[in-house]
């Protein structure tokens, strides 16, 4: 069998490494096998990481609009029930805005739903 010296794509693959390790600590950002680890690790927790923060924020917009609808006289539950069933297109990221930045647009969703 004939020999392969992989110059190019080994090369390539190595850097490629190196430079989503840049900036690690130590020999973490130099050397190839503590880089490969080390990148492999971060992406595993940055992927997870992201996951996590859209859960937790997602939990925050749930409660500022729990707490909007609640000074309203309305149940949280009821609020996203009748925003259904009028066919309005807003996410809770969208409505957890309203609430905390106008509250005034946000008290007239309210009315508008629970007519």
């Amino acid at each position: 069998m004939t020999r392969v010296k992989r110059g190019n794509v080994a090369r390539r693959r190595r850097n490629k490494i190196l430079k989503i390790a840049k900036g690690f600590r130590g020999s973490s950002s130099t050397l190839f096998r503590t880089a490969n680890q080390h990148a492999l690790k971060a992406l595993c927790a940055s992927h997870r990481d992201r996951l996590q923060r859209r859960r937790s924020l997602r939990g925050l917009w749930i409660t500022r609009i729990n707490a909007a609808v609640r000074s309203q006289g309305v149940k949280y539950n009821d609020f996203l029930f009748s925003l259904r069933k009028a066919n309005m297109c807003l996410n809770r990221k969208v409505l957890a805005q309203l609430a905390s930045r106008d509250g005034d647009a946000f008290r007239r969703v309210v009315e508008l739903i629970h007519e």
